[in-house]
């Protein structure tokens, strides 16, 4: 077993390549990528990989993103204190903990298998994360009880965008999604709502995520 003062620093080398590279554009996110390293987020039989960048496997058949992929989205949700953020997805916790991190504010993610709940909510205990609230749930269906949101964050494939999200944004807000097919590629795409509740919808490229699960999204 790698000692933390070695993962520690492989993971510091891996913030550098990819602030060196221009995927960390900012120095906020540099500073939570270096606050809260994904080995903290992954079964100790993971840890010596955790630095490498390429998804790692997490309970339930699942996966976490690697780094590249994490740090992309949240350049593109442009994520600012005091921001209400809604993550569908929460899987180990870990982009939960870098998105609380950015918005220093309570950030509420929903997660639909039992497992991940409470994995999740085991790592960012440990990591000392304190406002970060996990939900089982369908997040498909987003989470009316604290929308409106200024920004929301979805780490799984949709089929298509599903209506809740758009109608959960605030205005102004902002929705981060993969859409695609199921288990091959997907186009990233931020979803902007304006003003006047017009959408704008840009595409960003090509990523693979699991599927989206639920009403709105994949039917198992």
């Amino acid at each position: 077993m790698v000692d933390e003062g070695e993962l520690r620093r492989r993971w510091e080398k891996t913030v550098e390549m990819l602030s060196r590279e221009g995927v960390i554009k900012t120095e906020p996110v540099r500073h939570a990528f270096l606050k809260y390293p994904r080995y903290l987020f992954v079964e100790k039989r993971y840890w010596s990989y955790a630095h490498v960048d390429e998804p790692l496997p997490i309970p339930a058949g699942q996966t976490i993103s690697a780094p590249h992929m994490v740090a992309i989205m949240l350049e593109l949700a442009e994520l600012k204190p005091g921001m209400n953020v809604l993550e569908i997805g929460t899987g180990s916790g870990w982009n939960a903990a870098l998105i609380a991190e950015l918005v220093k504010a309570d950030v509420y993610t929903v997660e639909r298998i039992p497992e991940l709940v409470e994995f999740a909510r085991r790592n960012l205990e440990k990591a000392g994360v304190e406002n970060v609230h996990v939900f089982l749930g369908d997040g498909t269906k987003g989470f009316p009880p604290k929308a409106p949101y200024d920004r929301i964050i979805v780490t799984a494939g949709a089929p298509k965008i599903p209506e809740p999200l758009v109608e959960q944004l605030k205005p102004g807000g902002r929705l981060i999604i993969p859409v695609g097919s199921y288990h091959l590629w997907q186009d990233l795409y931020v979803v902007e709502k304006k003003g006047d509740g017009r959408i704008r919808k840009r595409r960003w490229g090509g990523v693979a995520f699991v599927p989206l699960i639920g009403e709105h999204g994949w039917k198992e």
